[in-house]
């Protein structure tokens, strides 16, 4: 974010450059973006229902083995689905009303070990340089890939650890200068005050374990985004993993997959995630009816979360031996052509 790489995307005209989109008409992009609380209220009341029932049912057989499947469907909801949650409100499209987005998300990004102010800007840069090396904050996979880092990562013990390594960093008052690169000075000083406050809710969590002799406290706020991190991650590699970088059509960079119910509810429907890219302000439970109606223009979706990776993985370790190596989208006779004279050195290395 702050070396060569950067410069030379701003220098290049990667930097804040202009998207392809696939046509729509404008009626029917009004249509889609068309804000509602319904949908949310009723996946959030059936999420935190959720939550409450299977962590007290885990905190009542407490220590059995037998509160071992009501921890891991708890972990998955707090260390997964509150991923896609902070991400969807973070866009301020998951309900209509503004403060029920905020709510949200203070509270997703707590459980998600990310401070909601830089992680705000952080999204904002993200969606701008989408896979742009340098700008991009957000990368999941650099190249060459880290194969122990990603494995790690499904226990959460990068992004939590990092996650609760800034928190500490921040709280004392001071903001790093990769977060200063995008956050405006102006909202620095929230960074900081988030990140006290989360010190003062860890401190008494661990104060309370420590009191009761018992890691019950942390497996209901703490060790979740651990042990829950695995839905979270395995669908956030798909999203841009083997693709290509530094271009500027997000039918090269960003995968859609279809998915079962249960991860979709997990995910909020962010498998549609070139859709996603394209037109970031569509809610999450319109992005099926995006989806129709600009497929024509998109690569075919992968069929399954378990035919992508097997689609993904070979090209992620094919990049150890050549990290300018990526699967290069097909699209469909209905689509615009990408624009050669963009892509043009990027797709002499796609693969063939």
């Amino acid at each position: 974010m702050l070396g060569a790489d950067a410069k030379r995307a701003v220098e290049t005209g990667l930097a804040a450059a202009e998207w392809y989109h696939t046509d729509i008409p404008r009626k029917q992009m009004k249509d889609l973006m068309r804000r509602d609380d319904g949908p949310a209220i009723r996946d959030t009341i059936i999420l935190f229902g959720s939550m409450v029932a299977l962590a007290g049912i885990g905190i009542a057989l407490w220590p059995s083995i037998w509160s071992l499947p009501f921890w891991l469907a708890y972990g998955v909801l707090y260390g997964s689905a509150m991923d896609s949650r902070w991400h969807e409100c973070s866009h301020g499209t998951a309900f209509k009303t503004r403060w029920m987005n905020d709510v949200i998300y203070q509270i997703a990004s707590f459980c998600m070990v990310r401070n909601p102010h830089a992680w705000r800007w952080s999204h904002t840069r993200h969606h701008t340089d989408t896979i742009i090396v340098g700008r991009d904050p957000e990368i999941a996979i650099m190249r060459p890939p880290e194969f122990a880092r990603l494995i790690a990562n499904f226990f959460g013990l990068v992004d939590a650890w990092n996650g609760w390594i800034r928190m500490l960093y921040n709280a004392t008052g001071r903001v790093h200068p990769e977060e200063a690169s995008y956050i405006p000075e102006a909202e620095q000083h929230k960074v900081i005050r988030v990140a006290r406050i989360w010190v003062v809710i860890y401190a008494s969590v661990i104060a309370l374990a420590f009191a009761m002799g018992s890691i019950l406290p942390l497996m209901v706020i703490g060790l979740p985004r651990l042990y829950g991190a695995w839905h979270h991650v395995m669908t956030g590699l798909l999203q841009h993993g083997g693709l290509a970088d530094n271009v500027i059509d997000h039918r090269l960079n960003s995968r859609t997959v279809y998915m079962n119910p249960i991860s979709r509810f997990i995910y909020w429907n962010m498998n549609y995630h070139v859709e996603h890219h394209m037109f970031p302000m569509v809610p999450y439970h319109r992005l099926p009816e995006l989806h129709e109606a600009v497929k024509h223009d998109l690569p075919l979706p992968n069929s399954s979360i378990a035919q992508a990776f097997a689609e993904m993985w070979p090209a992620l370790r094919r990049q150890l031996k050549n990290e300018d190596f990526f699967l290069k989208r097909d699209l469909p006779a209905t689509a615009k052509p990408y624009r050669e004279d963009f892509h043009h050195a990027a797709l002499g290395t796609a693969a063939e």
